[in-house]
């Protein structure tokens, strides 16, 4: 069966998000996205397990007991996420501190897990990891949307603390927006991920009904024209 790649490529970011239609690794997503950084740490970390498991996956599908086959993706994807958690620790220590559980707990990711039995045990290498890039590219794109929205909202700032995940360079990267600001705990405290989310799914929601409709409007009318009756039996 040939492949559809544009499909795959639209269904991560768009149309079958893990985030915003599927509902997927909601409990990360909503707890650390206080800050940008945080939200593009965890999103590059839940990108590279879901690289890792899906290639791994569809790589050994066929040797792979239907018997055993969930607590295989589950040790396999927690292999990935102790590298990612290794390497975190070796490269972005004070990042890993405030992330805290949430990168363990990659391992219980339904996002990441649920590729793995969907998609990668059932096609080829190439399609594997497309469709787990296109699936962690969209979960960290709203990973970042939310976390921006929930910072310039609690904090009054963009971009800040960057040097915890790039380096020093990264220092003059935070843009204050809003000079002397009290700040907005609401923003930054689990209710306003809930709020934040909610309205990033409703936006969605309303940009799918206006394409549809547009798409509707394009498509052209059908000519009912002359019909032709044909008439059996007799007529009294």
């Amino acid at each position: 069966m040939a492949v559809d790649y544009q499909k795959i490529t639209l269904d991560g970011l768009w149309k079958n998000n893990p985030a915003l239609v599927q509902l997927l690794g909601l409990c990360p997503l909503l707890a650390v996205t206080g800050t940008v950084v945080n939200a593009i740490g965890l999103g590059i970390a839940s990108t590279l397990v879901l690289l890792g498991s899906n290639l791994t996956v569809s790589m050994f599908r066929n040797f792979v007991p239907e018997t055993v086959r969930l607590p295989i993706f589950v040790m396999i994807i927690a292999s990935f996420v102790t590298a990612i958690e290794l390497l975190m620790q070796a490269f972005t220590y004070e990042l890993y501190l405030i992330l805290g559980i949430f990168i363990p707990l990659i391992v219980t990711n339904c996002a990441i897990m649920g590729r793995a039995d969907a998609f990668a045990c059932k096609n080829p290498v190439g399609a594997s990891l497309l469709d787990g890039f296109m699936m962690g590219l969209g979960f960290t794109l709203v990973l970042i949307v939310l976390g921006g929205m929930r910072e310039a909202i609690g904090l009054g700032t963009l971009f800040s603390d960057m040097q915890l995940l790039f380096g020093p360079i990264a220092e003059s990267w935070k843009i204050t927006l809003i000079d002397d600001y009290s700040g907005f705990l609401f923003a930054i405290l689990p209710p306003g991920a809930f709020v934040g989310m909610g309205l990033l799914i409703a936006l969605k929601n309303i940009i799918d009904k206006k394409m549809e409709d547009r798409k509707a409007a394009n498509q052209p009318k059908a000519d009912p024209g002359s019909k032709r009756v044909r008439v059996t039996g007799n007529i009294s």
